[in-house]
């Protein structure tokens, strides 16, 4: 049996892996990127928050009932909680792709 040529190994493994894409596929789809998507949940998050706070303030001057400060501080403590549980998933993945052998 010849030996092997690295490039020929590399071509027809290039070859290969064409024929089972299609072309279509490997470009880049048109939409939002990760770093748009992180953006947009980041700014929900600060938007429930604040909007928590100002119905609290609301509460303070009497002019905000106490079911709409219950609701609004919930709604707030959920996405806070929803954020921490996906920084944790975030950096456990991290840390996992670092105990990846090379």
């Amino acid at each position: 049996m010849p030996p092997i040529n690295p490039a020929n190994a590399i071509a027809a493994y290039s070859n290969t892996a064409r024929a089972a894409v299609p072309t279509a596929e490997l470009r880049p789809q048109a939409g939002p990127t990760f770093a748009n998507l992180v953006e947009t949940v980041a700014e929900q998050a600060l938007n429930t928050s604040h909007a928590a706070e100002k119905v609290s303030i609301q509460a303070v001057a009497g002019k905000a009932d106490l079911t709409d400060v219950v609701t609004a501080v919930s709604n707030a403590e959920m996405t806070l909680q929803t954020v921490v549980a996906v920084r944790d998933r975030v950096i456990g993945a991290y840390l996992d792709i670092l105990k990846m052998p090379i």
